[in-house]
C-alpha cells in the first residue's frame, strides 16, 4: 500500500515538465516533427537501441543530436503512427538530473497496394535527464523493444 509522499512545488513542476518531456517526444514522432524532437536531446546525447530486449548488444548506439536526424526520418516510411506512453517511474530526481523509465505502445501502419498493415511494438525506454536553462532535455535514452507484433488490418 503506498502511503501519501509529501513534495515541493518545485519537485512537482520537474515532474510534469519530465512527463511533458517525454509526451512531446511521442508527439513529435507521429507528427513527423523530426527537428522538433531532436530539440528534446542535449547536443551530446546518447541515444541507444536495443531490438531484442534480451540482448545485451545494441542494434544501434548514436551519440549526438544531429547523428538522430536518419534514425527519426525512418519514420516516414510509415503512413501513420499512433505512440500511446503509459506509465512513467522517476527513479531518481535532483535540482538538475534525473533518472528514470516510460513505457510505450507504439503503432506504425504501412499501407502498400490498398492493403494495410499494422506494426505494434511494446517499447521500454531508461532515461537520464538533465536540466538546463530551466528545461529538462533528454541527455540519454535507452530503447527496448520487449515485443512486436505485425497483422493486417481490414
Amino acid at each position: 500500500m503506498l502511503t501519501n509522499v509529501t513534495i515541493s512545488v518545485e519537485e512537482a513542476g520537474d515532474r510534469l515538465a519530465i512527463r511533458q518531456l517525454i509526451e512531446a517526444y511521442a508527439h513529435c514522432a507521429d507528427r513527423r516533427d523530426a527537428k522538433g524532437q531532436m530539440a528534446l536531446f542535449t547536443t551530446d546525447t546518447h541515444f541507444v537501441v536495443y531490438m531484442n530486449a534480451k540482448d545485451p548488444k545494441p542494434s544501434q548506439e548514436l551519440h549526438s543530436r544531429e547523428a538522430l536526424a536518419p534514425v527519426f526520418a525512418e519514420l516516414n516510411k510509415y503512413h501513420a503512427t499512433t505512440h500511446f506512453i503509459g506509465q512513467s517511474t522517476i527513479f531518481t530526481l535532483t535540482r538538475d538530473r534525473a533518472t528514470g523509465q516510460a513505457y510505450c505502445l507504439a503503432h506504425h501502419i504501412t499501407v502498400d497496394g490498398g492493403k494495410r498493415r499494422l506494426m505494434l511494438a511494446s517499447l521500454r525506454y531508461l532515461d537520464t535527464f538533465v536540466k538546463i536553462d530551466g528545461a529538462w532535455l533528454f541527455s540519454e535514452r535507452r530503447l527496448y523493444v520487449d515485443w512486436m507484433e505485425e497483422r493486417a488490418l481490414s
